[in-house]
């Protein structure tokens, strides 16, 4: 009776009213080793710019992405002000640290530094959220279970591609990701102990939402950071103005168009929800993938182009800079739908509009400069950004009250 009454005080109180699940300065405290994350990436894509070192690049996106959220919904449910969750969060920081600085030499000498660290925080956090819930709720101890077991059954995957090396080891952590992917969608199916009921998938709609907005801040601090290092390492030119303000207003653009009439609408629209599970599931799992996506290789835009803007971009350079407004286009437009909004046209003519300018670029106009292409892939952006604004003021004319409809979202 007393270990359960010890294990029962390290879960959150369930109201959202009383403001008990307030994102805390631990999570936020937590989230500074995926600032480092994802700088690192970006650094190693500028490093890497071919279509293996993209490829390279998605699985350790996807792999952070995944030890990240998994994190932001074990403290969903655990209490992050009690002393046991407060550790696990220390202990998850410390190897999140070498997860990050492993990052540059993932696929060479510290890709076992990398896998280590990935299945040690993916297994070791998700079993000892099993062992919290399994003197509280058996039910939800089960759940934890099978999840514990789908990362046990990928850690081999990890574990010999890092030891194997080269094409084995792209081909094995590839399918690690594709694996742990498919896990939620079919409710981490496990032979004997079954699927995962998705009525019992109870989360905090807001701190869900919340958490997942915060990540994409963080994200656009690196964009932030690039333009303000090349600013002030490089020479001041008309050039290199032009660069810099190009980059501000494009992140600038990135914060509105996720911000103005997404983040709040999904919170309202998943708190009002009575399945936040499976909602949390598709948007914030699945649906903030390419988004968060977008903005790593925005920041990686930026650098390319801030470093010799007068330059034409390499094949690589403009496909990161044309493509990564694309996918955060893409991003944006599934998880507003997710959330009740229509399919926005201006994000799909948008996405047209990029595609059409890569393809010309590279087929019919004479070489661009990277600077000029930036300012025409933010000039596009800033179109939408505007178009969204006029839709979301029309849908809000018809409801005044502002709030979405729940049952025109796909969960």
């Amino acid at each position: 009776m007393t270990l359960s009454l010890n294990r029962r005080r390290l879960f959150r109180p369930r109201d959202d009213s009383a403001g008990q699940n307030r994102v805390t300065f631990i999570e936020l405290f937590f989230d500074l080793i995926f600032v480092f994350a994802i700088t690192q990436l970006s650094h190693t894509i500028v490093e890497h710019l071919s279509i293996r070192g993209l490829v390279e690049a998605a699985v350790i996106l996807v792999a952070v992405w995944w030890v990240w959220m998994y994190t932001a919904w074990a403290t969903n449910w655990l209490d992050p002000e009690t002393g046991a969750v407060r550790l696990m969060l220390f202990v998850l920081m410390l190897l999140g640290l070498v997860l990050s600085t492993s990052i540059p030499g993932a696929f060479g000498d510290r890709a076992l530094g990398f896998a280590v660290a990935y299945v040690v925080m993916q297994v070791g956090r998700t079993a000892f959220l099993a062992w919290c819930y399994r003197a509280v709720d058996p039910s939800n101890a089960l759940n934890i279970t099978r999840i514990t077991i789908w990362f046990l059954a990928s850690a081999p995957l990890w574990l010999l591609g890092a030891v194997l090396g080269g094409d084995a080891q792209l081909a094995l952590w590839a399918a690690a990701i594709l694996f742990e992917t498919v896990g939620p969608a079919v409710r981490y199916y496990t032979p004997i102990l079954g699927a995962s009921p998705t009525s019992s998938w109870s989360v905090s709609g807001g701190h869900i939402a919340e958490r997942s907005g915060l990540f994409i801040i963080l994200a656009l601090g690196e964009s932030v950071l690039v333009t303000g290092t090349a600013f002030s390492r490089g020479d001041i030119s008309a050039a290199a103005v032009g660069g810099v303000l190009a980059a501000f207003v494009g992140t600038i653009l990135f914060w509105l168009l996720y911000f103005n009439h997404g983040a709040e609408r999904g919170s309202r629209f998943i708190r009002s929800s009575e399945l936040s599970g499976p909602i949390a599931r598709l948007t914030y799992v699945y649906l903030h993938i390419p988004i968060v996506a977008g903005v790593v290789l925005s920041a990686v835009g930026d650098e390319l182009v801030l470093a010799h803007p007068e330059d034409q971009l390499s094949p690589g350079g403009l496909v990161v800079v044309v493509g990564a407004p694309v996918l955060y286009l893409i991003g944006n437009l599934l998880f507003k739908r997710s959330v009740g909004r229509p399919w926005l046209i201006s994000h799909l003519v948008g996405v047209a509009a990029l595609i059409a300018v890569y393809a010309a670029t590279v087929t019919v106009l004479p070489p661009l400069a990277g600077l000029a292409l930036l300012w025409i892939s933010t000039s596009i952006v800033a179109l939408v950004v505007v178009a969204d604004e006029v839709s979301a003021r029309r849908d809000g004319s018809s409801r005044p009250d502002g709030e979405p409809e729940a049952d025109t979202a796909t969960t």
